[in-house]
This record gives C-alpha cells, sequence and structure tokens, in this order.
C-alpha cells in the first residue's frame, strides 16, 4: 500500500471516530415515537396532548411532546396556519425553538475537508519528489546516493564461494582481520589499505570477492555503479558521492564497493569540452572522500575494473586506492576449483571429472564455467536424465565454444562435401605444422555463425607465443581456403575463408609492427596509439610513422602471408590422399573428435562415433549451409 494510501485511510478513521463521539454526546436522550399528522391533531382535539415543543425545520414544522399518559411523540408537520389555533383551544403548552443548525464540529470537519485534501496531496507529491518510501528515486532525490545497503547478515558469500583466485584472495585476507580485530594493526603504527582496485577481465569473480570480503568479516555492504553516480545535472554526482560517504560514517565499520568505476573515473581533462563537465566534478568528489582533509576512518572502498589504463592517477596513488589486486583469468587448477563450486548445486554423475572438463576449457572465465555447469544441466534436463553426465558437460562445451547447432539449415550434397573440404584442409595443416594447439574437434554441422568448425584446444595453458607457433597458425588458417582451391579450382573458391583471411591479416601485421618479430623491420613498434579520441592523448598527436615505412610494413605483411599460403598448400598438395579420406569421413559422420583425426592421419578409415550405427545416421541433407552466409569458424584459445 503506498503513503498515499495509508494517509488517506488515516484521514477516514480519524473522521469516523470523531463522528460517533459527536454522535454520542449529541443524542443522549432516547427516540421518540414518531406519529402521523392525522393522529396527532385527533389526540389533540380529544384533549391528550398535554404540551408540544415546535421547531422549524428545511422540510417544515417538528413537533415534539408528551401525551396525558406520559408518553413522548414527534410529529413531522407541513405548515399549517390553523394549527396553533386549534392547540391553543384545548389548552396544550406551546414552545418553540429556533431553527435546528449544524453542530460545530461537523461545520470545522465540512469547513478544513477541502484544506486537508490539498494538504494531503501535496504531501503525496513531495514525498515521491523527494523519494520518500514509496516514491524511491523521485525529481528531488537526485542527490541521495543510490547505493544498495546490505547488512552484516545479509551477506552470506564467504571465501569457500570463491575459487579460481587464490592470490587475489590473498591479499584481501588481512582485510578482513582489519574488520574483525583493528587493534591489532593500530597497536603497531600499522592502517589498513583504504582502497583496493579489483583489475581483472570481465567474469573472472571481482564482485564475488567483495562479496566475500564483506561476508567473512561480517560488516555492511554499500554496493553501487559507477554509472549510478553521473547525471545529466552538474552537481548530481558529486552530491551523490558526499551522501554516500555520510551513511557509511554511520556504518562503520563497512565497506563500498563502486563496480565499474571507469564509467567515473577516467582521466581528467580527456574532454573536448573543458573539465568543468558532470562526471569530473563527480570524480573531484570521490578523490577528496577518499583521502581529503576530512578523513573516512573504518571505510574501505573496493572498486572493480577492467579498463585500469584509462583511470585518472590521483585515483591511484597511495592514501586512494592504495592496492591493486589482479584478479586474472583462472588456471588449469582455478578452473577445477571452480567447476567444483558450480558442480555442488548439481546432482552430477560419478563419471563426471571435473579435472578433465578443467583441461578442455582454457580461457574459460568463473562466469564462462559457470554457464557450462548450467548448459549442462539443461542438457540433462531437456533428455529427461537424472543426474549430469559428462556427455552432457561435453554437449554444453561444445555449444559454449562453436556455438548451437543450426540443424533447421539444409544445403546440398554438393555444398556440403565443399565444407567438408573446407574443414578437412584446416584440420589436416593444424596437425602437421610444429608447435600448433592439437585439433580437437571437427565438424560441417553449422553452429552459431560458423557453416563448418574446427576447433584446436592447447594441452596445457599458454600466456605467450612463440614465432614458430605464430607462423603455424597463419598456415592453418589458409588450410580451408587452399583445399577449396586445389580441389574445384581458383575459380570455385568461396567466400567461406573470409574470417580466416581476417585474422592471418591482424597476425602478421602484430608480427612486424607489434611484437617486433618481422627481420626487415626489426624489433620497434610502429602501432599507431588506437586511443579514442576523448580520452584527451590523440587530439594533437603528429604522425611518427612516414610513408616509405608504411609501404614496407605493408611489403613485409604480404611476404609473411605468402610464405604461410605456400606452405600450406605444399602441406595439402603432398597428403591429398588424406584430405579426400578426412573428407569422406566428414560427409558420413559429420563430426570426427581426435581419435578420428588421428586414425585417418595414419592413413586408416575412422572408427565410427559411439553409439553410431548405419541405420541411425543423420540424413545426410543435415548440416551446412551456404558458405556466404557466414564465415567459417576456427576457434583457437590459448
Amino acid at each position: 500500500m503506498s503513503d498515499f494510501a495509508k494517509n488517506l485511510l488515516m484521514w477516514i478513521i480519524i473522521a469516523v471516530v470523531l463522528m460517533s463521539v459527536f454522535n454520542h454526546y449529541s443524542q443522549t436522550d432516547p427516540e421518540p415515537r414518531e406519529m402521523i399528522y392525522s393522529v396527532f391533531l385527533e389526540q389533540v382535539r380529544s384533549g391528550n396532548i398535554e404540551e408540544v415543543v415546535i421547531q422549524e425545520g428545511q422540510g417544515g414544522k417538528t413537533i415534539t411532546g408528551q401525551t396525558l399518559d406520559g408518553r413522548d411523540f414527534l410529529v413531522t408537520a407541513p405548515r399549517d396556519d390553523g394549527l396553533i389555533k386549534d392547540l391553543l383551544d384545548h389548552n396544550v403548552a406551546i414552545d418553540a425553538k429556533p431553527p435546528e443548525g449544524r453542530s460545530l464540529v461537523l461545520d470545522i470537519l465540512i469547513s478544513l475537508l477541502p484544506v486537508l485534501v490539498l494538504v494531503g496531496l501535496w504531501v503525496y507529491f513531495m514525498r515521491q519528489m523527494q523519494g520518500g518510501a514509496g516514491g524511491r528515486g523521485g525529481a528531488m532525490s537526485f542527490g541521495k546516493s543510490r547505493a544498495k545497503l546490505q547488512g552484516e547478515d545479509q551477506v552470506k558469500v564467504t571465501f569457500s564461494d570463491v575459487a579460481g583466485c587464490d592470490e587475489a584472495k590473498d591479499e584481501v585476507t588481512e582485510l578482513v582481520d582489519f574488520l574483525r580485530d583493528p587493534g591489532k594493526f593500530q597497536r603497531l603504527g600499522g592502517h589498513i589499505p583504504k582502497g583496493i582496485l579489483m583489475v581483472g577481465p570481465p567474469g573472472t569473480g571481482k564482485t564475488l570477492l567483495a562479496r566475500a570480503i564483506a561476508g567473512e568479516a561480517q560488516v555492511p555492504f554499500f554496493s553501487i555503479s559507477g554509472s549510478d553516480f553521473v547525471e545529466m545535472f552538474v552537481g548530481v554526482g558529486a552530491s551523490r558521492v558526499r551522501d554516500m560517504f555520510e551513511t557509511a560514517k554511520k556504518h562503520a565499520p563497512c565497506i563500498i564497493f563502486i563496480d565499474e568505476l571507469d564509467a567515473v573515473g577516467r582521466h581528467r581533462g580527456a574532454g573536448l569540452g573543458g573539465g568543468h563537465d558532470e562526471r569530473e566534478q563527480t570524480l573531484n568528489q570521490l578523490l577528496v572522500e577518499m583521502d581529503g582533509f576530512e578523513g573516512s576512518e573504518g571505510i574501505i572502498l573496493i572498486a572493480a575494473t577492467n579498463r585500469p589504463d584509462v583511470l585518472d592517477p590521483a585515483l591511484l596513488r597511495p592514501g586512494r586506492f592504495d592496492r591493486q589486486v589482479v584478479v586474472p583469468l583462472p588456471d588449469l587448477k582455478g578452473r577445477e576449483h571452480i567447476l567444483n563450486v558450480h558442480m555442488r548445486k548439481v546432482p552430477c554423475d560419478e563419471n563426471v571429472n571435473a579435472r578433465l572438463i578443467a583441461r578442455g576449457t582454457p580461457g574459460f572465465s568463473g562466469a564462462d564455467l559457470a554457464n557450462l555447469v548450467n548448459e549442462a544441466a539443461l542438457f540433462a534436463a531437456r533428455q529427461n536424465s537424472k543426474t549430469v553426465t559428462h556427455q552432457h558437460f561435453e554437449q554444453a562445451k561444445d555449444k559454449i565454444m562453436m556455438g548451437a547447432e543450426r540443424k533447421s539449415m539444409v544445403m546440398d550434397e554438393e555444398d556440403k562435401r565443399l565444407t567438408a573440404y573446407h574443414e578437412a584442409g584446416h584440420a589436416i595443416v593444424g596437425r602437421i605444422v610444429p608447435e600448433h594447439d592439437p585439433v580437437y574437434k571437427v565438424t560441417i554441422i553449422p553452429r552459431g555463425r560458423a557453416l563448418g568448425m574446427t576447433m584446436f584446444l592447447p594441452e596445457q595453458d599458454k600466456y605467450s607465443q612463440n614465432k614458430t607457433e605464430l607462423e603455424s597458425q597463419l598456415a592453418s588458417l589458409f588450410g580451408g581456403r587452399v583445399a577449396e582451391e586445389l580441389i574445384y579450382g581458383k575459380d570455385k573458391v568461396t567466400t567461406g575463408a573470409s574470417n580466416d583471411i581476417e585474422r592471418a591479416t591482424q597476425i602478421a601485421r602484430n608480427m612486424v609492427a607489434k611484437w617486433g618479430l618481422s627481420d626487415v623491420m626489426g624489433p620497434l613498434s610502429y602501432d599507431e596509439n588506437e586511443d579514442e579520441v576523448f580520452l584527451g592523448r590523440s587530439v594533437t598527436q603528429h604522425k611518427h610513422i612516414s610513408d616509405e615505412t608504411h609501404r614496407q610494413m605493408d611489403k613485409e605483411v604480404r611476404q609473411i602471408i605468402d610464405r604461410a599460403y605456400e606452405r600450406c598448400r605444399e602441406i595439402l598438395q603432398t597428403n591429398m590422399d588424406k584430405l579426400h579420406l578426412m573428407a569422406e569421413a566428414l560427409m558420413r559422420y559429420e563430426t570426427i573428435d581426435a581419435k578420428q583425426i588421428d586414425q585417418i592421419m595414419d592413413g586408416h578409415e575412422p572408427d565410427p562415433p559411439e553409439g553410431w550405427d548405419d541405420s541411425g545416421a543423420p540424413d545426410s541433407d543435415s548440416g551446412a549451409g551456404d558458405d556466404d552466409q557466414a564465415p567459417d569458424g576456427q576457434p583457437a584459445t590459448g
């Protein structure tokens, strides 16, 4: 029920109570018996009426009185000029009263009713505008903080719910110790960092780690997004920052968590319109509150961002954000622990091995792994399974990494065969070149935007790549296009390799301009500054690479691409028999895995997939569609 309805109900109850009290005190005498006028006249003429009291009213005369036997009566009489004469002729005592008026209380209530209605409406709209209960976020509340408060008993997340970032947990453990026992640090003259900045890719668990700190320390937890500060009115963000810190001081010790800090903490002076905009004033107020003239004792500010490079230097100095905690993508051990955390929530089969699943998911963040477990549970539910098996996890992994199967697409036999040769070319080249990631799976079933897919998965986590790996990757990227050219001729090459060409060009250009892996250009950085103009760093930037250098770079990129293309052609020409064998296997089974690929590379017919029989084989017209619709996909993680 809204405040207006509550106030209206309260006034109605007050009015009813007042009217009841008034009626109680104004009707102390018993009600007289009502008598019709003709009977009253007969009683007067019969001499049975002793006295009457006449009172004028709006509907006529009201006559009350008493008969000779002592009974009270009430008569409503019309206008009768001869009534007084009849009463006097029969010796009836006559008394008169002035016309009846309304009570004082009722007059007061009626006169105040319009005022009360106007006051009630004014109070309602003011509460709505000021953001009171039932009108939160009104027009007059834009200066109030929008941080959501969770009490110390409301945060249920603990460090046991956070996995895959052990180093980050070690960094913030002392925050929990300080919040539990501040004297332990203050006795030695130490003080806890005022600000902790969590840096890492999206989905790695920065927000979850902040909630775990509050849950372990059992302190109030304020959470807000950086975009909640900034509004169209100048000064609103600064007002919200002040209000947030004032509220936090009342609940100290406590934690304030600001998500996506880069929305408000970007470099000052970066805008083209000067430094007096709303965002910069908000940032200035945040800087003052964190380490200004008045300290904020007992308040720990935790912020998260995946763009620390755009933050203002004043925000990162000691005394404000004293410590940066990097929350990276989890490694193999971390992914296994994260999977164990999420798999506790679903009924998993005994054959599910979290470590085996973690080995096949390099580059996955914590959010990706949570999605993997959820997708596996959905697959199990659709198949009416009581538990989630390893096969369900494999299906979920394929869906996340390669996209959902597009079973509704239909293509003719010739287009399907072209797709099979295309994907077989990727797989064979990737299998032969040195230091390339092993082939995980090849399919000609359309998934996501790709019409066919060749998946490569590294055997272990990789943090860098050498020149040999990059050149091998370039060769495998052209495997599909070269296979089409060798089988169907140059005039029949399709657009299916557009994404492969784009990725190969980017790798070659980075080798020349960014990574220093070109013998011709040398170990120099030719990478142009591509920062946005509104970061304020490229407005006055001058070109520092000559046209001649650009021509040399383009020439070197072309030579790297040509060498990879020719290398790919030689490999496929030498292994033409394996190319035909793998294409036929794809035409028959539509999807083959690493074991079948190894059999093909040894020159043998591949075994059928598990559970395959000829009677249950998929229809030959299900599979890929027109290669013009989407580029070929060849995801490679690591």
